[in-house]
């Protein structure tokens, strides 16, 4: 075999290999792949996560915050979509939390990027703990923010407002905010605490304009007509949570997980 044909030879393999690599970093591989336990394979069909990151022009390549993720149940898809072409932030609980239920989190999810560098290495965790620590990314530095189910604990404590705020200084000009939030009944008054855990659109939408937002759009991705919103322990009586145990569990596994919003808005 000449030269020029063993050239062409080992370039082609090396293409090959390069594309083989390339393949294991799409979210669909990602959503398979062995790092998820099956219990949170089986949210996917509540959550959508592949159609959700879509709807958000997430690419891989990006600069992405995600707010306060909790187990990482999101992080598990993110940091590895991420870690060869873009950046993940991880917008945590503060370690010196009042909370210890918060500093347990903090330190759980930690041990969960510690426990797997080749997944999450290059995850960079920071502090979203309002009102002191809003500084959670330097400031115009992220192409998307994303935060799921986390509104009704910002209006719990009255802090909705600054986290806004704190997302919109967090994101470059065009850069995206997505949110995901238990949706309550546009027939129903707002509590302003939203002790049930439900938000109404209209609520989240203004406290993104209010930050400086405009809104781009809205999807049905995560939509559950089933999900009446009444329940005895609020949003928490669905799945994952459970919280009334065996009492009619049967019953509320059946509805699947609550009805959310799925809202994108842009920074000017």
């Amino acid at each position: 075999m000449n030269k020029f044909f063993l050239t062409l030879l080992l370039v082609s393999c090396h293409l090959s290999v390069q594309a083989a690599d390339t393949s294991t970093t799409t979210l669909p591989h990602i959503l398979a792949g062995k790092h998820r336990s099956s219990e949170h394979k089986h949210r996917d069909q509540y959550r959508y996560p592949q159609q959700t990151l879509d709807f958000f022009g997430v690419k891989n390549d990006m600069t992405v915050v995600e707010i306060w993720p909790s187990d990482g149940w999101y992080t598990e898809i993110l940091a590895p979509y991420l870690k060869d072409h873009g950046k993940l932030y991880a917008a945590h609980f503060s370690a010196d939390a009042k909370e210890a239920r918060f500093q347990k989190s903090r330190q759980q999810f930690i041990s969960k990027l510690k426990a797997e560098p080749k997944i999450y290495g290059k995850v960079e965790v920071t502090t979203l703990q309002p009102p002191d620590q809003l500084q959670i990314v330097p400031d115009d530095s992220a192409d998307r923010v994303l935060t799921f189910r986390n509104v009704h604990n910002w209006m719990k404590t009255d802090q909705a407002p600054a986290v806004f705020k704190a997302m919109f200084r967090a994101l470059k000009s065009g850069g995206i905010l997505g949110v995901v939030e238990h949706r309550n009944s546009s027939l129903k008054p707002q509590d302003i605490h939203a002790v049930s855990g439900y938000v109404s659109e209209d609520y989240v939408i203004a406290l993104a304009r209010n930050a400086g937002f405009e809104f781009l759009d809205k999807s049905e991705i995560n939509a559950n007509s089933k999900d009446s919103k009444d329940y005895p322990e609020g949003v928490w009586t669905l799945p994952p949570t459970l919280r009334l145990k065996d009492k009619d569990r049967n019953k509320y596994l059946a509805i699947g997980e609550s009805d959310r919003m799925t809202l994108k808005f842009v920074k000017p």
